[in-house]
């Protein structure tokens, strides 16, 4: 079986180094924040292009505290998009304020532009946007909507280590970038693990006192703030895994090239993407027999994923941010029909090759015995 994702072997490369982080990290006797969680903040906030990097328990602490910074509160409403992991709306409901969902771009499943134009009310105090699968959204469109209303605009990055536009990189386009270092991520922890990037030294200030119980001095609680640290043996892991992240990028990419040229046309690829603006972290192909063809590829030996199953809006816990099914027609669609490919660094030639040889095999077959009807758009 061809996993969808091995983790060990990404250990086995660097496993060394990353002993000895962690080995060195024991012996300190710091083991919350410290000096290895301050050198990686140093060096990703130099990576991503932004003057501060506040390191957090995880990719959902990150966008709750940057919501919390940005001053939402509830009757605010905060605008983002139903094709994400259901993180990104949970962080608006923690604080109290309102998730407006707007539809996806066909063409890049990022938050459609003129879908937020109109969704924008006197309420909306914030932009959420997505950086899904790894590609950017189109941060130039947000941008200047948020900016024409006044809006603050705060990046889900959390896909998105790397990804990089005019020589911006995401994390630096709005005013707050969220990132995720779940293990699986291009840039993965040894656990959970997540930061914000910012340049604006009152926001980073601010989030610094949310992260740990609303101190600037210990002892002192001038904020009702929250227990969202990152761990030291986190941060030392982290620092080391940097240093390969443009490397790793880069042989993601040579995957999704190889899946691009190799698959057939039994299957709906991912659309054309800039050369740097995405970072491949999913492989996402559409099929209308989506389930048939994931049994038969686990028939084959090939392992897949569905990120994600539903869009937020018909999850049975955010029901009431829509009207239901057809509230979404693209998020929808793409729900229906999407299948995720293996795709890390560690994948060796023959078993990209023995992926593509099986999705079109199996996706032949499906169309032979079983001949689908138009997806539906």
């Amino acid at each position: 079986m061809i996993p969808f994702l091995d983790l060990r072997r990404q250990y086995g490369d660097i496993k060394d180094e990353l002993e000895g982080a962690v080995l060195a990290t024991l012996r300190s006797g710091q083991y919350v924040l410290g000096e290895q969680v301050e050198r990686f903040e140093r060096n990703f906030a130099d990576y991503c292009g932004a003057r501060h990097v506040i390191a957090v328990s995880s990719g959902t602490a990150a966008l709750q505290l940057a919501l919390l910074a940005a001053g939402i509160k509830p009757g605010d409403e905060v605008i983002t998009v139903p094709t994400t992991f259901v993180a990104t709306v949970a962080a608006i409901a923690y604080c109290g304020a309102t998730p407006v969902l707007v539809d996806v771009d066909p063409r890049t499943l990022t938050m459609d532009p003129e879908k937020l134009a109109s969704a924008v009310t006197p309420r909306t105090r914030a932009i959420l946007p997505v950086h899904f699968h790894g590609r950017l959204a189109d941060m130039a469109a947000i941008g200047a909507i948020a900016e024409k209303h006044g809006l603050c605009v705060i990046e889900d990055a959390c896909q998105a280590h790397g990804a990089e536009r005019d020589g911006v990189r995401a994390g630096a386009f709005g005013a707050m970038g969220c990132f995720s270092f779940y293990p699986g991520k291009n840039l993965g922890a040894a656990g959970e693990g997540g930061a914000i990037t910012t340049s604006d030294d009152a926001l980073a200030e601010r989030l610094r006192m949310l992260r740990d119980w609303g101190q600037r001095e210990r002892s002192v609680h001038e904020l009702r703030g929250y227990n969202l640290r990152m761990d030291a043996v986190q941060g030392a892991v982290l620092d080391v895994k940097l240093r390969y992240l443009d490397g790793w990028n880069a042989a993601r990419r040579r995957v999704a090239q190889a899946y691009d040229e190799g698959l057939a046309g039994a299957v709906e690829r991912p659309s054309p993407a800039g050369p740097a603006d995405h970072v491949r972290h999913v492989y996402a192909l559409c099929h209308p027999q989506r389930d048939a063809l994931r049994q038969a590829l686990s028939d084959a030996g090939i392992a897949t994923n569905i990120h994600y199953l539903r869009p937020v809006h018909l999850q049975p816990a955010y029901a009431d941010l829509a009207a239901g099914p057809g509230s979404f027609p693209v998020a929808e669609r793409y729900a229906r029909t999407t299948l995720s490919l293996p795709i890390y660094p560690e994948l060796t030639g023959p078993e990209i090759g023995r992926v593509i040889d099986a999705v079109n095999a199996c996706a032949e077959r499906l169309e032979t015995t079983n001949p689908p009807m138009e997806m539906a758009s």
